[in-house]
């Protein structure tokens, strides 16, 4: 770019730790792309089909543990969204200034993140001592209503970026 206009501070995105992304949220994601033209990452460790739009990608990283983790950590900034059920990976997107929100519309802040970060170590000491801790609840319609709230808070917070300006990746 010319002019040392830096087009990364100028285009907020939404990165997603895909592989284990809801249906119903991906849709979510995919018309608020094309609805408000903000560009929308999907992260996952197998290829992740999506509709053809210039406000869409899907990248595959290799197998292995916290790959995809790493790469959205290593891009998302500060405006960005991340969406992820991983409170480490939430953890550390908030320090690099992006905010973060799991797929049931829960935002992940500076005030709970190492609150939420204890609570995940105890259920895995506990499940590392056999106790059996049960998984998460089905994702429902209030699920989906409040990750789509959620999103639109953040579209509505997000600095819009001149005409013209595209994703910063």
């Amino acid at each position: 770019m010319s002019g040392g206009t830096d087009a990364k501070a100028l285009q907020p995105q939404v990165w997603v730790d895909a592989d284990a992304c809801p249906g119903p949220v991906r849709e979510i994601l995919v018309r608020a792309a094309g609805r408000t033209r903000v560009p929308v990452t999907f992260v996952a460790n197998q290829w992740i089909r999506l509709p053809t739009s210039p406000w869409l990608r899907s990248l595959q990283v290799q197998g292995g543990f916290d790959v995809a983790d790493d790469m959205i950590a290593g891009q998302a900034g500060p405006g960005d969204l991340v969406v992820t059920q991983d409170i480490p990976l939430a953890a550390r997107v908030l320090e690099r200034g992006a905010e973060a929100v799991n797929p049931r519309g829960e935002r992940y802040t500076r005030d709970n993140i190492a609150q939420r970060l204890s609570i995940r170590n105890f259920m895995e000491e506990l499940r590392g001592a056999g106790v059996q801790t049960g998984g998460p609840s089905s994702f429902h319609a209030r699920d989906r209503q409040a990750f789509a709230a959620a999103l639109d808070a953040w579209l509505a917070r997000r600095p819009r970026a001149p005409a013209g300006v595209a994703s910063r990746t």
